[in-house]
């Protein structure tokens, strides 16, 4: 018979072995909450900063297409020199530059010289630091998730349940600050989170991260192949991928839709109907409650459920209801209650999604190919701004409200009606060499 004490150490053991094992995986999530939480509160501030000092949704566009131009762009070219700089590195270095692009901006207001084009440039060094730093951490997930011991769909949900959480957290608090001090207050915040951020990543995550870092190449070849042949390599797995392409298609739609809404439509529609930046972080706050719930609820059931359809029923409660209510509608209350239900669809899709891209890629590709599917998904983004403002302008609100809902139902009715989304669930690829479905 065992004493006590004994089983007592070899809990407290196994206890801290978990801890060690996990603590790279959970400090890689409280990073992202933080600085998910500042770049939430920016989200709202930056809008609604333009709007009230110029009036003019075309310039909110325009500063939001400089924002997310560089973004995507580096999405696109910039994952072969993730690799080369390193993951956790590239996660540091690029929060530290963000940090100090975010901070210059209420700096300049405070001087007296922040004009559009300063702003627009600012805004665009913080696109592309974003960029580098997204696809640092996310091709961190799996390794890191390996090391906790936790399956894919439940690392995956709990890092963009972690992403739902900041928005929660950071919409009503942007909207608390902008009314009680000023919008760009909220930018000095979004600078410190973007700090802190750096240093959890320091101290959390360990060096041998870079074991990703093309080993099997350099083990084959002796040599790592130059920039562009990684660039190449990328996109060539992407662009034989056909599920991989048809999510791109996807959120190419759906995600310059979502630029319009959230950076022009939404914030004109609150200045014209109420008026009020807290308006504006009530709103943020229940959909960001909902997405946590359910995040929350599809991370724990999505081991054990189909991928395809709770996928699919999720972006088609998220999508155009925000879009439709708002088009039809003056009062804040159907706005409300859609906003929690449309949060509540929004936190089913990505356990889902990262699953499946973190399956149908191998480890040493995930920085090229994630990074080119970021691109293509994120493609829409930069035009999604200019096209809310010309579209409110040109169309009036509610008209571009009602034509945007229109197009993002459509969008999310693919899942339902192309074969190819069947691959969703598991079981459908072999182990990559290349990525070969099942049956082809």
């Amino acid at each position: 018979m065992k004493a006590p004490e004994a089983d007592g150490v070899k809990f407290a053991a196994n206890a801290l072995g978990l801890m060690r094992s996990g603590k790279g995986f959970y400090g890689l999530l409280s990073a992202n909450l933080v600085s998910m939480a500042g770049s939430s509160m920016s989200m709202l501030a930056i809008p609604w900063f333009v709007l009230a000092t110029t009036g003019r949704p075309m310039e909110a566009g325009l500063v939001a297409f400089a924002e997310m131009l560089p973004y995507v762009l580096v999405q696109a070219f910039g994952a072969p020199l993730v690799d080369r700089l390193g993951r956790r590195e590239t996660s540091i270095g690029s929060d530290l530059a963000a940090a100090l692009a975010m901070g210059a901006v209420p700096l300049a207001y405070g001087w007296g010289i922040l004009g559009l084009p300063l702003l627009a440039s600012l805004m665009a060094l913080v696109g592309s630091s974003r960029g580098a730093g997204d696809i640092a951490r996310r091709v961190l997930v799996p390794r890191l998730a390996g090391a906790a011991s936790l399956p894919l769909e439940r690392a995956s949900g709990l890092y963009d349940g972690v992403n739902r959480l900041a928005g929660l957290l950071g919409g009503p608090l942007a909207g608390i600050l902008i009314a009680a001090i000023s919008a760009p207050a909220v930018l000095v915040v979004d600078a410190a989170s973007f700090a802190a951020s750096a240093l959890l990543v320091s101290f959390t995550v360990d060096r041998s991260s870079r074991e990703e870092l093309g080993a099997a190449e350099e083990r084959e070849s002796g040599a790592k192949p130059g920039y562009l042949a990684d660039l190449i390599e990328g996109f060539s797995h992407l662009l034989g991928d056909r599920l991989l392409l048809g999510i791109g298609a996807l959120l190419i739609v759906t995600n310059l839709l979502d630029q319009a809404y959230f950076s022009v439509m939404l914030p004109l529609w609150i200045t014209r109907e109420l008026a009020s930046p807290l308006a504006l972080g009530v709103f943020s706050g229940l959909f960001g409650l909902g997405a946590v719930a359910g995040n929350g609820l599809m991370g724990a059931l999505a081991p054990r459920l189909p991928r395809r359809i709770p996928f699919a029923l999720s972006f088609l409660v998220c999508g155009a209801p925000r879009f439709l209510v708002p088009a039809f509608s003056s009062s804040f209350a159907p706005l409300a209650a859609m906003a929690f239900l449309a949060g509540l669809g929004a936190g089913g899709i990505n356990p889902a999604l990262g699953a499946v891209e973190f399956e149908r890629v191998p480890r040493h590709l995930q920085a090229r190919v994630l990074g080119a599917l970021g691109a293509l998904s994120w493609a829409g983004i930069p035009l999604g701004g200019l096209v809310g403002g010309v579209a409110t302008e040109v169309f009036g609100l509610r008209a571009a409200l009602a034509s945007a809902g229109i197009a993002y139902l459509l969008a999310t009715l693919g899942p339902f009606v192309f074969p190819v989304w069947r691959e969703m669930e598991r079981g459908r690829i072999t182990a990559h060499q290349g990525t070969k479905l099942v049956g082809d």
